[in-house]
């Protein structure tokens, strides 16, 4: 037996073949040199960050997220009926008419009309949360579905909005910026609706807006305050429709950006620094008990939330390579943000 040397295929440079002689016992070859066996030489895997080709979304899919966005947007204008009935009067909502009136406009719907400026804000800032971590996970290639609403019959017409990851995330960088762009754009459009809402707010009586339910006031919307009506006690400054639901957005701004498991804030902490992810996490669920007790018993909930859903985070292709000066920043303007969205007491009933 004698063995060639290993020859080039030009076709493909990682198999090779390998040629073996079958001879007789004058040393002459008693058949061509045309049996052979061929060996592949196996191929590196790619670089973890190229990913398959993005997979066309389903009509299915699609046709869920607008039947979902279409039961929503009915659910808020429901609800912005309430409200804006209650402005009409120059007062708070009170929870007894609120839940006793939601579903009147079902049976005329011309009142729906009347809930279309807080339902359209609100819908809004939502879908413009969701739709920042949409495109933020088209830039990096990375799977997502689309925005998938819940309505539901509450104070505000909703429980909110997700997509849901479809495939790997790559590296801590598309991680940021996944999880920072949803709550920043949300945070852009929430704060001029609230600065516009804040001028054209009526200013009662002392006393008529501390019905219930009373509604927090973040940081953000005293600054506004102050610097929009000058003068006006926050306690006769009754807020338009259009500021309850930017207030909505706000809030819900404030609970996706706290640093903790699998929300937007926790997968900033995870791509800052994910050997503390879980600690922090942590941490977060535990000050919110004390929370829970002396302010708002939401807190409750949501700490036992956290606790439920675990502060696993979902590994990285790549997570070796740190965050950029510049992302480090805007870490910075994320927290900048939470501060000025995050209300101890949100609801006082």
């Amino acid at each position: 037996m004698l063995e060639h040397p290993a020859q080039e295929n030009h076709n493909n440079p990682a198999r090779s073949r390998i040629l073996t002689c079958m001879s007789g016992d004058n040393g002459q070859s008693n058949f061509p040199v045309d049996l052979y066996r061929e060996e592949v030489v196996p191929q590196p895997y790619p670089p973890p960050w190229i990913l398959p080709p993005r997979e066309s979304r389903s009509w299915r899919s699609l046709a869920v997220a607008v039947g979902l966005f279409a039961a929503t947007a009915v659910t808020t204008l429901a609800a912005g009926v309430q409200f804006a009935g209650a402005y009409a009067l120059g007062r708070a909502p009170a929870l007894d008419e609120f839940y006793t009136g939601y579903f009147k406009p079902f049976t005329e719907p011309r009142l729906f009309l009347a809930g279309v400026p807080f339902a359209f804000t609100l819908l809004g800032i939502l879908l413009a949360h969701e739709l920042g971590h949409f495109f933020a996970c088209r830039h990096y290639g990375i799977r997502a579905t689309y925005p998938f609403f819940v309505p539901a019959p509450t104070l505000i017409g909703t429980l909110g909005a997700f997509i849901r990851i479809r495939s790997p995330i790559i590296n801590r960088r598309a991680l940021f910026d996944m999880a920072l762009a949803g709550p920043l754009v949300g945070f852009l459009i929430a704060v001029p609706a609230l600065g516009i809402a804040i001028l054209h707010s009526k200013v009662v009586a002392a006393g008529a807006t501390a019905l219930d339910p009373v509604f927090g006031r973040p940081l953000v919307e005293r600054l506004l305050e102050t610097w929009l009506r000058p003068g006006v006690s926050p306690s006769r400054l009754l807020l338009h429709p259009v500021g309850r639901a930017a207030w909505v957005g706000l809030f819900a701004t404030a609970l996706n950006l706290l640093p903790a498991g699998q929300l937007d804030g926790g997968h900033i902490l995870c791509a800052l620094t994910s050997e503390r992810h879980r600690w922090i996490s942590i941490a977060v669920a535990v000050v919110l008990l004390p929370l829970g007790w002396f302010y708002w018993f939401g807190w409750f909930l949501w700490a036992v939330l956290l606790l439920a859903v675990g502060f696993r985070h979902p590994p990285l292709l790549d997570g070796w390579e740190p965050l950029d000066r510049t992302r480090r920043i805007w870490t910075a303007v994320a927290l900048a943000i939470l501060l000025l969205c995050f209300m101890p007491a949100p609801f006082a009933v």
